[in-house]
């Protein structure tokens, strides 16, 4: 079998991904692992996010289970989100899915020692999964002043046409590889992710600086508070944990709903 390919997010995957082994620092919700199933991965390693509300940061591994393919994810204080060399550096694994128990991966396996074994196995590509819903859309309600608020499942939905609007994504809120210019693909006014439970050495928050090199307004919501992977989640159900200056002085605050946090922006324009 091939090596395993090793990437800071799932939404790197081409289509050379299909019967490989995927090592992505990406959080382990359903969308991440949907994400590497129309790949054709035929395994999955991904970061826990700190597990969070009704355990969405590992809902990927029983979702992966169905469709047959071994899937695990590493604890969010053993490796960096967003960090692929971190995984098998560092990662230990957190979390197994039957699929790749069956394979003798555990709780407590390092990352390295769990690639060994799946590189040993006889493994299929994912067969081909269901679409999902539609992951991006806009609360029309929200907008004022011709600033239009966009929920999306997805930081890697984000696109050029959304600058000097407001983005709540459901993605973690960690730096590619500690890259800045992977913070927002747009200047947009103001975004909003998931913090990760912040994990090892605050990687989960670390866009907060580098969008505010860009005078974007930048926040948290607890992983706690809302579902990662899941826009609308963090739409409705998200609290604020963290912000960065720019979003401070426009009247972010830790512990503003995400609804109120996007209002303030709004009315600071």
């Amino acid at each position: 079998m091939p090596p395993p390919i090793v990437l800071d997010s799932v939404t790197h995957l081409t289509a050379e991904a299909r019967g490989r082994i995927a090592v992505c620092a990406s959080h382990g919700a359903v969308y991440a692992a949907w994400y590497g199933a129309m790949k054709g991965v035929s395994a999955m390693i991904l970061n826990d996010a700190g597990i969070g509300r009704e355990q969405a940061g590992i809902s990927g591994l029983a979702w992966l289970d169905g469709l047959g393919v071994p899937g695990a994810t590493v604890a969010h204080t053993s490796a960096r989100i967003g960090w692929g060399i971190d995984m098998p550096e560092r990662g230990v694994l957190s979390f197994v899915n039957a699929a790749a128990a069956s394979l003798g991966l555990r709780r407590g396996m390092t990352c390295a020692e769990a690639l060994d074994r799946l590189g040993r196995a006889d493994l299929a590509p994912a067969p081909t999964p269901e679409p999902l819903d539609e992951a991006r859309q806009e609360i029309a309600e929200a907008g004022a002043k011709g600033i239009r608020v966009f929920v999306l499942d997805s930081n890697g939905l984000v696109g050029k046409e959304d600058a000097g609007h407001i983005v709540v994504t459901a993605s973690h809120g960690g730096l590619l590889a500690g890259k800045p210019e992977t913070a927002v693909k747009a200047d947009v006014r103001a975004a909003v992710y998931v913090d990760a439970d912040r994990g090892l050495e605050d990687a989960g928050i670390s866009r907060l600086p580098a969008l505010e090199a860009r005078g974007i307004a930048g926040a948290m919501v607890s992983a706690f508070s809302a579902r990662i992977g899941d826009g609308l989640s963090v739409w409705t159900d998200g609290y604020v944990s963290a912000i960065n200056g720019v979003a401070e002085r426009h009247g972010g605050a830790v512990g503003q709903s995400t609804r109120d946090f996007v209002a303030a922006m709004i009315a600071a324009a």
